[in-house]
Parts: C-alpha cells; sequence; structure tokens
C-alpha cells in the first residue's frame, strides 16, 4: 500500500459516511441499547478516541465493540483476533464487507472506528469526530452513574477551538510528516507540528487539562496522538526535533492521563507498533518493527497534581475493563 506520493503534501481523504446515531433518530438511526456494533483497532489514533470515550462514559453494555487486527492490506481491516476470523456478532471477515453491504458500490477509505447497524449489517458512519461528540451528547440516557460530561455546553466553543488547532498541527500533523512527499513539504509539517507542541506545552504548564478544570473531549484527542508519540511518531514519520519523554510537561500530562481509569487500560503498545511498522511499506519496506521503547515510563508520578482539578469532577472514574476487552498482558505497562 502507498500512503505517500513524490513531490506532494499529504491530504487525508475526509469523505466520511456522515449518517449520525442520535436521541431523536433524525437520520434514520435512533439511539438503541445493543442495536450498533463499533468496530476499532486499538493500533489507529482516530479509533481509539472511540474507545476511550466509550469506556469513560460506561457505554459498554449498550454499545459492542469490535476489535481488529493491528495489520490491514489494501481490501480493509480483517477480524483476525477473532476464532476463525470473523467478528462473533457481525459474522463477517472483513470490515469492507460492512462498507459493501452499505454501498455496493462505496471507493472511500474502509476506516476505523467505524458504527455498524447489527441488524442490517451496514455501516452507519465513520465520522470519527462526531462519533465521540455523539457517544456524550446523544447516548446520555445510558451513560454510567459518575460519568464525566466531556462536552459540557459552557465549554463546547474552547474545546472546539482547541481540537480544530489540535487536528490540523498535531494528531494530522505527524501524518503530514510521515507521508510528505517531499523534503520541503517534511519540513513544513515538522516545523508545524513542533510549534503547536510548543504551545500546548505553555498551555499545559498553567492547567491540568486542556479546557476546565476536567477531562473533556479535548484531552481524549490529544492523547491518543501522544501516547503514540516515541513508540511510531518520532522514528518512523520522522517527527524526531524532541521525544516525548524530552518535553517535561508534554510527558508529564501524557502520564497524568495514562494513569486515569479509561486512558491507559485501553492502549495497546504491541498493536501500535505492528501496525505503523508493517503497514507503510513505503516508509518502512523491511517491515521491521523495532523492540523499544521502553515503557516502564509511563507508570512514573506524574507530578500534575498541585495543578488543580479532578479527572471526572464530582463525578468517578469507570469500573473494571469489561470482559474480553482488557489488553493483553505485554502489550502495555499496566499488565506487564
Amino acid at each position: 500500500m502507498s500512503y505517500v506520493t513524490e513531490g506532494k503534501e499529504y491530504s487525508r481523504d475526509g469523505r466520511y459516511l456522515a449518517d449520525r446515531i442520535t436521541a431523536d433518530g433524525r437520520d434514520g438511526f435512533p439511539v438503541e441499547p445493543g442495536r450498533y456494533r463499533l468496530v476499532v483497532s486499538r493500533a489507529c489514533p482516530w479509533a481509539s478516541r472511540a474507545v476511550i470515550v466509550r469506556r469513560l462514559l460506561g457505554l459498554e453494555t449498550v454499545l459492542g465493540m469490535a476489535i481488529a487486527g493491528p495489520v490491514h492490506d489494501e481490501r480493509s481491516w480483517s477480524f483476525d483476533l477473532d476464532p476463525g476470523g470473523r467478528d462473533p456478532v457481525l459474522g463477517i471477515e472483513r470490515l469492507q464487507e460492512a462498507y459493501l453491504a452499505r454501498d455496493p458500490g462505496y471507493d472511500r477509505g474502509i476506516t476505523v472506528p467505524a458504527v455498524v447497524d447489527v441488524p442490517t449489517g451496514e455501516v452507519v458512519t465513520n465520522d470519527f469526530p462526531q462519533i465521540t461528540i455523539d457517544m456524550s451528547t446523544q447516548w446520555t440516557p445510558y451513560h454510567r452513574e459518575g460519568a464525566p460530561d466531556l462536552y459540557p455546553p459552557a465549554l463546547r466553543p474552547q474545546i472546539d477551538a482547541v481540537n480544530e488547532t489540535v487536528y490540523e498541527d498535531v494528531n494530522n500533523g505527524v501524518y503530514r510528516a510521515g507521508f510528505a512527499g517531499s523534503q520541503a513539504a517534511y519540513e513544513r509539517a515538522h516545523e508545524r507540528l513542533f510549534a503547536r507542541l510548543d504551545r500546548l506545552s505553555q498551555r499545559l504548564e498553567r492547567f491540568r487539562y486542556l479546557v476546565g478544570d476536567t477531562l473533556t473531549e479535548a484531552d481524549v484527542r490529544l492523547f491518543t496522538t501522544l501516547v503514540r508519540f516515541d513508540a511510531v511518531y518520532h522514528g518512523h514519520f520522522k517527527c524526531n526535533r524532541r521525544k516525548l519523554t524530552e518535553m517535561p510537561v508534554l510527558w508529564a500530562y501524557a502520564r497524568d492521563l495514562f494513569q486515569t481509569p479509561g486512558f491507559g487500560d485501553t492502549v495497546d503498545f504491541d498493536h501500535i507498533k505492528r501496525h505503523y511498522y508493517t503497514v507503510h511499506r513505503d516508509i518502512n519496506p523491511t517491515g521491521i518493527v523495532p523492540a523499544g521503547p521502553d515503557l516502564s515510563g509511563w507508570l512514573e508520578p506524574h507530578g500534575r497534581t498541585p495543578l488543580g482539578g479532578e479527572p471526572f469532577g464530582d463525578g468517578t472514574p469507570p469500573g473494571p475493563v469489561a470482559p474480553g476487552e482488557a489488553v493483553p498482558p505485554g502489550h502495555t505497562p499496566l499488565a506487564a
């Protein structure tokens, strides 16, 4: 598979299936416990947002989750982690089958996260930014007791503004550097990325969280890039001005989140590394997956409590990870 176009800047295909699952069902897909299945890969940062938000809000019992393997080919993600190589609920081997059930002529990316309508086997949406917002705003009757408000109305303008710059310069910025088709395009992306990281460091030097005194959608979106930074983006994507561990404020912030229930317990470093280094053969032709980095530092004290704030405000952390959804031992320092 080719992700780099020689001489060109990287441009993400933003043509998503944008139907929404809403409380009033205005797109034809009402919120309904047990009707939908969230398809993810723990390797993917966009999917990891949905995994974290689902767990923080306690939606495990009403929104099932299918976990694809970390490696895919031109056709799509596959369910090779499941017995017989099929998702036990959808009964399919590849996520592509659910996209083609929705549209036999579908010619866009077979991406995760995707939410599938179980009765029809069709993808409803793969609009990853909207999926997590709707989990917060449309599924509220099914949130667990003590769940955080990740998208509070009073803070939405600030959250949206932070999310926009973080997406452009950081979340997608690492990809613009990694998949740059020219030296000039790479250098522009690299400079833009680290300029934004510097500004985020300045902000987080004074505040424990990005917006307000508790966790919000903004923290989830930044975390999924930071947690992959040293494992893949620093070397594989050449985002190598500094490692995360060499950026003291962001490193402490990332550890604070990682050690918060709902964040680190969803991270699979083995899947992350296997995906990036195996699938992106145009920038890693040998497919060799590096042995490092050392992950033990993720459990070191973060020292950010004196900045104030509480991760869940007046609420509570999520309970134990749902049966069958734990990250395997050895794939994370939390289960080493």
